[in-house]
């Protein structure tokens, strides 16, 4: 072999090499960010692409869906109660290039504005909104962080609060109040029972002063209703007047059958 075709030989392994080093996979979900002596080139993937060995450099970034959760917060709400809250955050990048420049560490820059716009939204809220109006919270704390973040190509797409704990003497007191509130809706209701039970009473009487035998044939009604359930004795007083009626039906009976 001739010192020229060792030489050719010689470029082609090197330029081999050279192509091998720079040769990188990126997973269907990863971008890779490249970087030329310092500057920033490009975002390559998903596949396989070319940097140049050496003088590049390359950040890997996951662009699936990530789940953070929020630590619980100690934190007093507008009514001045202490409560206990935490959270979980789903974020994923938007754009690679921006997530590497733009912040040092997006995951714990997240996490941070997560964590102070938590303590920030319960400070603003009271109580009662806190544990009732949880979803209004999530949907005002998810735009909060997604401002926020939007500079670092990140994409926030939903935040939770997971757990509220109030105080034991808090929750005795709201137990208490909740009591009085079932209480209060029991005696309305027997309330308006009564006055229904009352207008129908006003017109049955009036219905029964208008004809006064109905009263007399309602109280024979409840005679042998009473009769039937107790198997007892019972003393009737009735009318005289009632009695000469019956009287005065019963001869008008005898004097029709006596004429037949």
């Amino acid at each position: 072999m001739t010192d020229i075709e060792l030489l050719i030989t010689v470029m082609v392994l090197a330029a081999l090499v050279l192509i091998t080093a720079g040769l990188r996979i990126a997973q269907e979900y990863e971008r890779g960010v490249v970087f030329l002596l310092g500057r920033y080139q490009g975002t390559r993937g998903p596949g396989l692409y070319w940097i140049v060995p050496v003088l590049s450099w390359v950040r890997k970034i996951d662009l699936r869906t990530v789940t953070t959760s929020v630590e619980q917060q100690e934190t007093i709400t507008r009514d001045s109660v202490t409560i206990k809250v935490n959270a979980v955050l789903w974020y994923r990048i938007v754009n690679p290039s921006k997530a590497v420049i733009a912040v040092a560490d997006y995951r714990a820059a997240v996490y941070q504005v997560a964590l102070t716009s938590l303590r920030n939204i319960i400070g603003q809220h009271a109580l009662d909104e806190v544990l009732k109006e949880r979803d209004t919270i999530n949907q005002t704390l998810r735009k909060i962080v997604d401002d926020a973040t939007e500079a670092w190509g990140i994409k926030v797409e939903m935040v939770e609060m997971k757990d509220v704990e109030i105080p034991e003497a808090m929750q005795r007191a709201m137990a208490r109040e909740a009591e009085a509130v079932r209480e209060k809706r029991a005696r309305l209701i027997k309330a308006e029972a009564e006055l229904e039970a009352s207008q129908k009473l006003s017109l049955a009487a009036k219905q029964i002063s208008e004809n006064p035998l109905a009263l007399e044939l309602r109280r024979m009604q409840m005679v042998s209703e009473v009769g039937a359930e107790h198997n007892s004795t019972t003393i009737i007083m009735i009318p005289s007047d009632f009695v000469t009626l019956a009287k005065s039906l019963s001869q008008l009976l005898d004097k029709h059958e006596t004429t037949k």
